[in-house]
């Protein structure tokens, strides 16, 4: 950055996902399981801005801001530096996150904040690389960055980073109860569910998404959506979250025509038909309990975007 120019910057907004179907196969050599599943993005949004600097840091705050690392160890900050070394970018950024996603809840908050910074980087260093060009790099830093590059509604593969979109036509309705305590570590939800099958004497076979549920959402048809959500972790979570039993149980008695733990949870996402529908259950969630943040959202929704380039820092933001 030349000395005395008014730094630039670039600031991406970013989804929270839910899984729609998550089908756990086999424990794999590399520690990770088989997967199948139907991600979905919904709106409820981080935002990430990368400004030139001359040294690495990294600055979070919002509303979920508690328990987000400020440090080297967070994603946003590894993808950034994963890319200038990928593409031999000298200097550094400053990055500022405005955290609104839930934190360890299923939704998978840093994962997008690290889709987000690839993305601004990649518009503040002029790279003009596509999503697919920036997918390698995502994949490396986790299983749902990649998803979160593209947005909208996707089956992912392997361990999540192998993506095929699916065709959705028109929008579907959530609310999210979300809890206002520690979120779940997700590998401890993956051994709670291996220690369940291994009790039940599960044999465990190959995933394999939905027909249904493909199906399904071709036409949006919320019955049909509701019917076949389905989660393999979702038991897990519960076993060790228990409360996740009167969340679910609450919403489908208020009228929710799908109910589903999002990926290892502990974010609980209710389907409903119209948004009048959606404010309905908020209330009566709200007035019935659990405890919990409530939100409403739609989705699908575009992933990873430029909102805003050659911005100033904002007040109290130093590079």
């Amino acid at each position: 950055m030349s000395q005395g120019a008014e730094p630039r910057g670039v600031t991406v907004r970013v989804p929270g996902k839910i899984n729609l179907e998550l089908v756990v196969g086999p424990l794999r050599e590399d520690g990770y399981h088989e997967l199948a599943t139907v991600f979905h993005t919904v709106g409820i949004y981080d935002y990430v801005t990368a400004i030139e600097s001359d040294r690495w840091s990294v600055q979070v705050s919002g509303a979920t801001a508690e328990g987000v690392p400020g440090n080297s160890t967070n994603l946003a900050i590894k993808a950034a530096k994963a890319l200038a070394r990928r593409y031999g970018v000298e200097g550094a950024v400053a990055l500022g996150i405005e955290k609104n996603i839930p934190v360890a809840g299923g939704m998978a908050g840093g994962s997008a904040d690290a889709a987000a910074a690839l993305v601004a980087c990649d518009a503040l260093w002029d790279l003009q690389l596509t999503r697919d060009e920036l997918e390698p790099i995502a994949a490396g830093l986790g299983s749902d960055v990649p998803f979160l590059l593209h947005g909208g509604t996707a089956i992912g593969s392997g361990r999540g980073e192998r993506l095929a979109p699916v065709l959705a036509r028109g929008e579907l309705h959530w609310v999210l109860w979300v809890s206002n305590k520690p979120g779940l570590s997700t590998p401890q939800v993956y051994a709670e569910c291996d220690r369940l099958r291994a009790a039940a004497g599960v044999q465990v076979a190959d995933p394999v998404p939905s027909g249904d549920l493909v199906a399904a959402l071709r036409t949006m048809d919320t019955d049909a959506v509701g019917a076949a959500l389905h989660n393999d972790l979702q038991e897990a979570a519960c076993s060790l979250y228990p409360v996740l039993d009167d969340v679910l149980e609450a919403g489908l008695e208020l009228g929710a025509q799908g109910a589903i733990v999002s990926g290892s949870g502990p974010t609980v996402a209710f389907l409903v038909g119209t948004q009048a529908a959606a404010i309905d259950l908020s209330v009566g969630l709200a007035a019935r309990g659990p405890d919990g943040d409530i939100r409403r959202a739609t989705g699908p929704v575009a992933g990873a975007q430029v909102v805003q380039s050659i911005v100033p820092p904002g007040p109290g933001f130093t590079g």
